[in-house]
């Protein structure tokens, strides 16, 4: 596993994908409803506005293992850009080797949360870039040796100074400066972004189909939770996954409503063709098998979300949900390690 990550995080990272596909015929044309899916900025802090010093530090600390409590693991340890920036694994690896119980969220898009993790115990950006350093079993830092370590590093240091002036290095600075870096981390300009700009041949008939499935309440009702321009409602639901030998109970264990029980919050679709293994068990491998599921209107019925009912879908109709899905990833980008500051 450590040799395939320190493979995947190559000096540059070209990411490929698989939509980037020939113009084929016209699709008809967006309506004025189907603005409601495009994707602006991603909002700020008052105290924490981008500026380019503060995005340079932040991604060196996301890629700097020495944050971690073994110098051996950073957050893209987990948050691949190689692997649509998770892991590619059904569910995290994290301390020791230690599998974990729920699979890695994508950092993709984050910017537009309003809630964090998949039980939302987080409720901005610069409290979740702490959460996993500051959880034995995933990252263990001791914050104590990690700020020793870069103070003892004048570039670090310097570049602090740059970004924070007067603030120092703290684990305050530390989780500004690394959401500064993950809200850059955005996609945009899918096939199905260019097709709500104006043009018709972005998506494949099938795609075009597909959306119609996806935000039609009779049908695919999709839409009901992965709402909006990031696709998601920043909401928690219980989806109907069978429940493994000691169940987890999701938001319950933050919120103690009985409808939060098993329920999760609903991750975006952007770039969703990227990040399998889907759902927080990594228990879907491919975007059919999601499809199938709902379709299904999930298994374990105990305590269903409302939302979730068995859907009458030809084979066509779930094929062009995938392909849907599919048109939502973005342009490809190159990602460049930064050199960290010895």
């Amino acid at each position: 596993m450590v040799l395939a990550r320190a493979a995947a995080l190559a000096s540059t990272l070209a990411i490929g994908f698989s939509t980037m596909a020939a113009p084929g015929a016209p699709v008809p044309a967006a309506a004025a409803g189907d603005r409601q899916w495009s994707l602006a900025k991603p909002p700020m802090p008052a105290d924490n506005a981008s500026t380019p010093a503060r995005v340079e530090l932040g991604k060196a600390l996301f890629f700097d293992p020495r944050l971690s409590g073994n110098g051996a693991m950073s957050c893209a340890s987990c948050h691949n850009p190689s692997l649509g920036w998770s892991d590619g694994l059904k569910t995290a690896v994290g301390w020791g080797g230690k599998v974990l119980g729920r699979a890695t969220p994508t950092v993709v898009n984050t910017g537009f949360n309003t809630q964090f993790m998949w039980d939302g115990r987080k409720k901005s950006l610069e409290d979740q870039a702490l959460g996993p350093m500051k959880t034995p079993e995933e990252m263990n830092t001791d914050f104590a040796v990690a700020l020793a370590r870069l103070k003892n590093v004048p570039g670090y240091v310097a570049m602090f100074d740059k970004a924070y002036p007067g603030e120092g290095v703290s684990e305050e600075t530390i989780a500004k400066a690394i959401a500064a870096f993950e809200r850059t981390v955005v996609s945009s300009d899918s096939p199905f972004d260019r097709w709500l700009a104006g043009d018709r041949k972005a998506l494949t008939t099938s795609q075009w189909r597909g959306f119609k499935v996806f935000t039609d309440p009779a049908k695919g009702n999709c839409a009901a939770c992965h709402s909006g321009g990031n696709f998601t409602d920043n909401g928690y639901h219980n989806i109907g996954l069978t429940p493994g030998a000691e169940p987890d109970v999701g938001r319950f264990g933050i919120r103690k409503v009985a409808s939060m029980k098993g329920a999760f919050k609903t991750p975006t679709l952007r770039d969703i063709e990227l990040t399998a293994p889907y759902f927080h068990d990594g228990s879907a491998a491919s975007l059919r098998d999601v499809v199938e599921h709902y379709a299904r209107g999930g298994d374990d019925r105990s305590n269903l979300s409302a939302s979730m009912k068995p859907l009458t879908l030809t084979e066509q109709d779930k094929d062009d949900l995938v392909q849907f899905m599919k048109s939502l990833t973005g342009r490809p980008k190159a990602v460049a390690l930064p050199h960290l500051p010895q």
